[in-house]
């Protein structure tokens, strides 16, 4: 720790300035930057330090406010309560904030992470779906404590805070899980889909920490109603996890695309067909759509949810080595949809080789996607519109769906 002493469990009263990326505020104190969550910009307040690794920054809980900020209201989840100290739970970073403000917060965040990676002076302004700040989530994760007990982790920590219920989460998909006992140690899957089916999986741990699955409830495959289309799908495979989202998506970056009739695209990181389907649309009969995807799975699904699309061929392997193939007719589109950690420079640089007249750009990281813009800048490519969405109310999470447009193009 570089002879510092650790100020681990010291109160610090601090002005909160401006939000970071991640979910936390920043602070100073005595020198030191203290990354603070529960705050909100502009508040002075009382922050119980909770790691300190002895470098330049620490982190630390907000546990008293001395001035609130106009955007503060009472969180709407218990376990999100102030006066539960350390025993909050992990999941949600913005509970305390109303949701106006969540959304300009959030707008900072990814007009600042555009600047400051990729050197572009864009505002963002992010955008409410519709359904309001609760209820949205049809897809969550939950963990079992020692005693059985359903729950949610502590911020950065493994202990598990039981809870009763998620007020983010549908609630006939979450209660079906914490109404119930479990194994200990287990981890549980929950989904509820478009046809009001809710698919409950046990993970169950067995000794030596290998896990042993089980279908507690449903099939196991859902359905989904999206983009005027019906989607049968992994109960537990990628699907948008705001109840309004698919929808969107898909129609934003359609109209991004506009890939020409009779013309080639690509959707990368394709999942079940989404925006392939919108695509091999534009591109009509005489046209082409590629859509790649690692999950040999999500390929499966895809080709049972586009089977009226002959114009769509599907490559199950990665990205990164699907791209490498030089045999490729190179694309009038490309549309990727990356991981959280975004596309990377082997992607962009095989993307930009192939010289498509647009990329589509669909991420849920800010920091990732500033990156990937770039990368595809160096390649010959500018950001010309971006939109965000606030698809992940109450957490610090963001969806931006950016065009990139090539730029020696007539």
């Amino acid at each position: 720790m570089s002879g510092k002493p650790d100020w681990t469990g010291r109160l610090l009263e601090v002005e909160v300035g401006p939000v970071a990326h991640g979910g936390h505020c920043v602070a100073r104190y005595e020198g030191r930057v203290v990354f603070v969550r529960h705050a909100l910009p502009g508040e002075v307040v009382v922050a119980e330090v909770t790691e300190d690794g002895g470098g330049g920054f620490c982190r630390a809980d907000a546990v008293e406010v001395r001035t609130a900020a106009p955007g503060r209201v009472a969180p709407p989840c218990p376990l999100a309560d102030m006066a539960r100290g350390r025993d909050r739970c992990g999941g949600c970073d913005w509970q305390h904030a109303s949701g106006e403000t969540q959304r300009e917060l959030k707008s900072a965040v990814v007009t600042e992470q555009l600047k400051r990676i990729a050197g572009i002076d864009l505002p963002v302004r992010v955008q409410e779906l519709p359904g309001g700040l609760l209820r949205w989530r049809t897809r969550a994760r939950v963990a079992v404590d020692r005693g059985g007990r359903p729950g949610f982790r502590a911020h950065r920590s493994h202990r598990v805070v039981p809870a009763e219920d998620c007020p983010i989460t549908v609630a006939e998909a979450i209660q079906d899980v914490t109404s119930r006992r479990w194994r200990p140690g287990s981890e549980v899957e929950v989904a509820a889909d478009s046809a009001a089916q809710v698919h409950v999986t046990a993970h169950d741990r067995q000794r030596g920490g290998k896990r042993v699955s089980r279908q507690v409830s449903g099939s196991g495959v859902a359905r989904e109603e999206a983009a005027g289309r019906t989607w049968e799908l992994a109960a537990h495979g990628f699907w948008q996890v705001h109840v309004a989202a698919a929808d969107t998506f898909a129609a934003v970056v359609s109209r991004m695309a506009a890939a020409p009739e009779g013309g080639v695209a690509w959707d990368l990181y394709g999942g079940v067909g989404l925006f392939a389907a919108g695509l091999a649309e534009q591109v009509g009969p005489t046209g082409s759509v590629l859509l790649v995807e690692s999950s040999r799975r999500a390929v499966e699904d895809a080709v049972g949810n586009l089977r009226d699309l002959p114009q769509v061929e599907f490559r199950a392997g990665t990205t990164e080595d699907v791209v490498r193939d030089e045999d490729l007719p190179s694309p009038d589109v490309v549309v990727l949809d990356p991981p959280r950690k975004g596309a990377g420079r082997e992607v962009a640089e095989a993307v930009c080789a192939h010289r498509p007249s647009r990329i589509v750009h669909v991420a849920c990281d800010p920091a990732a996607l500033a990156r990937d813009v770039g990368l595809f800048a160096e390649g010959g490519y500018r950001l010309v519109e971006i939109e965000a969405f606030d698809a992940f109310p109450m957490t610090h999470h963001v969806e931006c769906i950016a065009l990139l447009e090539r730029v020696d193009q007539p």
